[in-house]
């Protein structure tokens, strides 16, 4: 069975947990964590007599972000009410927006993959609009039975929706990367996912070329964006296998088991209609006036593909160093700061050193110790100054990794001091570096002889040797330059 027999059409909702410190329609608080139940107020729980008032900063982040995705933000949208049954919404409805939501399109620019196979796309949105979350059902230490807690009852959600656009699992997590990515960057979302700030439900379905669109299943609510590759996977596989044994896809809502990495059917799939949306009668429609949209519109950040373009046209940097380095908003900060400390004019070497020593070394060493960027021990302008010596000559790169460490461990107030207590300045002296070439020249013939023969390894073997001589204060470059005129290549 192959998949180049069938064509994969994907679309992903996503809601995003707004960072307001009280509910949408209450005031109760929204942190992560409280005891069960206690911060469940009368609003939350729906409780006679009481009415819903619309949270403004929840508002302000939805035209937030529909300004960041070039969308209409609706002058005029309502609130809806969502129909159905469940343990842990109190109300017996959800609070939403069906027909006239407050974002209508936009769109996103992602980038699959790496190196030569990389390529852009942009995916469509239809809408962003406004809900509360329900509560959470615990099935763990209960004696058989199940609890509910309202704490998440009225958080305040922003469900963002997509055109079916992807088709692939790498398409979807890529572009799921990049909301998630502006959502931190325009702070409308914490984005943990852990805790459930940003979740994923992906609607799959197959069809062979040329064919009408297939039914769709839902997976529901992916917290991790490999839980989304792998989940996708197997549901593709699982559909494809299905038509092709003879049976048809039924609409329908599935989980996907982590454990057993493949989704299990929940319940039927409804539709619009089994929801039996009606407006909200206790909310007035959302009105949004001109210059409160042009209030949020000023106060945006640099969003990330404007400030990766001006890194290109101002610093010289290739479209992949300007991607990684905008890839969060906390490390294109560290990156600027680290810049401005160095002071270096527009075009200049030293922000493409810059570059590759925040996605290189720096972000290697926070992998390994599980670290965010905005926790390095190295702060920008310490790695600024580490790389200005480079820039300029004084230490090569291989002694900037060991200033690097004494930095990372706390041994020095800043790289010129470092150097200068352990003695690694760079020799450029051509009469200190000859001697040792002479001695490595003469300590290895049978290299020399085999350089002469054609074999350029030879000659890297030899200019290693010259760099352990010197302790690796020798400057690679005049290095280089010596020994190939001593050896007449």
């Amino acid at each position: 069975m192959s998949r180049s027999n069938w064509e994969v059409v994907i679309g992903l909702e996503t809601h995003a947990q707004l960072n307001t410190a009280s509910k949408i329609f209450s005031g109760s608080a929204t942190a992560f964590g409280a005891a069960p139940n206690a911060q469940a107020s009368a609003v939350d729980l729906a409780l006679p007599g009481v009415l819903p008032v619309m949270n403004r900063a929840a508002v302000e982040r939805a035209i937030r972000f529909g300004l960041a995705i070039g969308a209409d933000v609706a002058p005029r949208s309502v609130f809806a009410r969502k129909n159905y049954f469940y343990p842990d919404l109190p109300k017996g409805y959800q609070i939403s927006q069906y027909e006239l939501p407050v974002v209508l399109g936009g769109s996103l620019a992602i980038r699959v993959g790496e190196g030569a196979d990389a390529y852009g796309k942009t995916v469509r949105l239809t809408r962003a609009h406004l809900e509360e979350d329900a509560g959470k059902s615990l099935h763990e230490d209960f004696h058989g039975m199940s609890g509910i807690d309202l704490n998440r009852a009225g958080t305040p959600l922003l469900e963002i929706v997509t055109e079916p656009d992807m088709s692939s699992s790498a398409e979807a997590v890529a572009y799921a990367r990049a909301l998630h990515a502006l959502v931190r960057w325009i702070d409308i979302c914490d984005g943990n996912m852990q805790e459930g700030s940003f979740r994923c439900d992906a609607n799959v379905s197959v069809r062979r070329p040329g064919e009408p669109l297939g039914t769709r299943r839902e997976i529901k609510n992916l917290n991790s964006f490999r839980f989304l590759q792998q989940a996708i996977d197997f549901e593709i596989q699982w559909q494809i296998e299905q038509i092709e044994d003879g049976h048809k896809i039924q609409q329908a809502t599935v989980l996907f088991d982590p454990d057993s990495g493949e989704t299990r059917m929940m319940r039927s799939k409804e539709d619009a209609h089994d929801y039996r949306y009606f407006p909200d009668p206790d909310l007035p429609p959302l009105v949004i006036a001109d210059d409160w949209v042009a209030q949020v519109r000023a106060a945006l950040p640099e969003l990330p593909a404007a400030l990766a373009q001006r890194l290109q046209a101002e610093c010289g940097l290739s479209p992949y160093d300007a991607a990684g380095l905008t890839a969060s908003r906390e490390i294109a900060q560290y990156f600027l700061d680290a810049l401005a400390a160095a002071g270096t004019p527009a075009g200049a070497q030293l922000p493409k050193l810059l570059a590759n020593w925040v996605m290189g070394e720096l972000a290697a060493r926070l992998n390994r110790e599980e670290r965010d960027i905005t926790a390095s021990p190295v702060s920008a302008a310490r790695l600024a100054g580490l790389v200005a010596r480079i820039a300029d000559n004084t230490i090569s790169n291989s002694i900037a990794r060991k200033v690097f460490e004494a930095l990372w461990n706390g041994e020095g107030t800043d790289a010129d001091a470092i150097i200068e207590a352990q003695g690694l300045k760079q020799v450029t002296d051509v009469s200190a570096i000859e001697p040792i070439i002479d001695e490595v020249l003469a300590a290895n013939p049978k290299s020399v002889e085999e350089f002469r023969a054609g074999k350029e390894k030879a000659f890297n073997a030899l200019v290693g040797q010259v760099m352990k001589a010197s302790r690796g204060k020798a400057s690679p470059a005049q290095v280089n330059d010596l020994l190939r005129r001593k050896l007449g290549g």
